[in-house]
């Protein structure tokens, strides 16, 4: 038996080996593209869907640009039929998406190809799953062109090379996978549902309608606007020189290597040593810090949990832990994102001194409530990032069976 016509994965009863052949002869139309331009939009007319729309997943017909009627009937060869599929020529090239009810009748932009698959030999879920697998992908990367906007030009696409089974492994194949991906879906609404939640909750507490009791069911003290020059200890403003040897094992973060509530390293691996930090005098930053970004991406906050080394993106806060919580301070700061934006406004680039953030105001609890209400929040955010890992999990799993289950 020819094993480089079989996957290593497949479900029982399936012997034939499967079959290879161009895109292009599996599309029962010619492969065409888009040619409604972005700017020719009008407030009624027909919806077009963008590549931008196919990076979102699930496509709102509402939330579509649309062209007028007399375009779209010109270049009626891209107007949307049930499953069909849709495919990205620029951009993330190669993201696909499956025409559902709601799309029947919509057209597409430039960047964008449509395949009308024979339903007869192949599968439109399947075609679209080989299409996302990173073997099909790999092959896009090699085949786009272009210096500052990378493409792929329709004539490649129509080469792009399709191995399949008979039709009804197709079916199984699809269905399986599309099990896969409706566990992703709903674990992806849990994570919206629990994001939205901690969003309202965060509004109650910090507008004062949600009140926390200590243990012994005691109200505690009203809270108190203080400067963060009052509970910060030590501001810390990083220099603006870039270190010249980055090998070093004291991290060097950048704001990149956010992700989450805590920083512990670079994503890159870049890190200092100590002599560079003695020659440039560079700042380090303590255990316990809470960095909050003074530039372009006002309000993003870390909190440091290993001692690193930052570039000038971010300023440092030091609290005075006898009167202020760390914690609590990284969801007060994060939620004053809109107020560091707005004390920017008006400058070229967005930028806050130290001089603004020490005079910049918060509203205090008492110490006891500000714990209380950063171990409620702390314990929304682990079961958001349990699903969260959930997510990846699966998303993972998917992916080595997208590698085993097709040729």
């Amino acid at each position: 038996m020819d094993m480089m016509n079989h996957p290593r994965l497949r479900f029982s009863g399936f012997l034939k080996g499967w079959e290879t052949t161009e895109l292009q002869k599996l599309s029962r139309k010619n492969i065409s593209y888009g040619i409604v331009q972005t700017g020719t939009q009008i407030e009624n007319g027909v919806p077009c869907v963008r590549v931008v729309d196919l990076t979102k997943g699930s496509i709102d017909v509402n939330e579509l640009i649309r062209t007028s009627e007399e375009i779209s009937k010109s270049y009626r060869k891209t107007i949307l039929e049930k499953d069909e599929l849709m495919i990205a020529l620029r951009g993330e090239i190669g993201l696909s998406g499956i025409v559902t009810d709601e799309l029947v009748g919509c057209n597409l932009t430039r960047g964008i190809a449509r395949v009308s698959p024979h339903k007869k030999n192949i599968n439109s879920s399947y075609l679209w799953c080989y299409l996302n697998s990173d073997k099909v992908r790999r092959i896009f990367d090699k085949r786009k062109n272009g210096s500052a906007l990378k493409e792929i030009p329709i004539g490649e696409l129509k080469k792009i090379p399709v191995w399949y089974p008979e039709l009804p492994e197709q079916t199984k194949i699809a269905n399986f996978l599309t099990i896969v991906d409706e566990r992703i879906n709903l674990l992806t609404q849990q994570k919206a549902k629990l994001k939205l939640y901690k969003k309202g909750l965060m509004q109650q507490i910090f507008n004062q309608q949600l009140r926390f009791k200590d243990d012994d069911g005691n109200e505690f003290p009203e809270w108190e606007e203080k400067r963060l020059d009052s509970v910060i200890k030590k501001f810390i403003v990083p220099m603006r020189d870039k270190p010249k040897n980055l090998l070093g094992e004291i991290p060097w973060c950048r704001i990149e290597d956010f992700n989450g509530k805590y920083l512990i390293a670079s994503k890159s691996n870049q890190g200092v040593d100590g002599n560079t930090i003695k020659e440039m005098n560079l700042k380090v930053f303590p255990v316990n810090t809470l960095l909050v970004s003074c530039s372009a991406y006002l309000g993003r906050c870390a909190i440091v949990k290993r001692e690193l080394v930052t570039n000038q993106t971010f300023i440092g806060l030091v609290p005075n832990e006898k009167v202020v919580d760390v914690e609590f301070l990284f969801y007060a700061m994060r939620l004053s994102e809109n107020r560091l934006n707005r004390l920017s406004s008006g400058t070229t680039i967005s930028y806050l001194s130290r001089e603004e953030f020490e005079k910049f105001k918060v509203n205090f609890p008492s110490l006891f409530e500000q714990q209380k209400i950063a171990s409620f929040l702390s314990a929304i955010d682990k079961r958001i990032e349990l699903v969260n890992q959930q997510i990846e999990q699966t998303k993972t799993w998917k992916k080595g069976l997208l590698q085993k289950m097709f040729v």
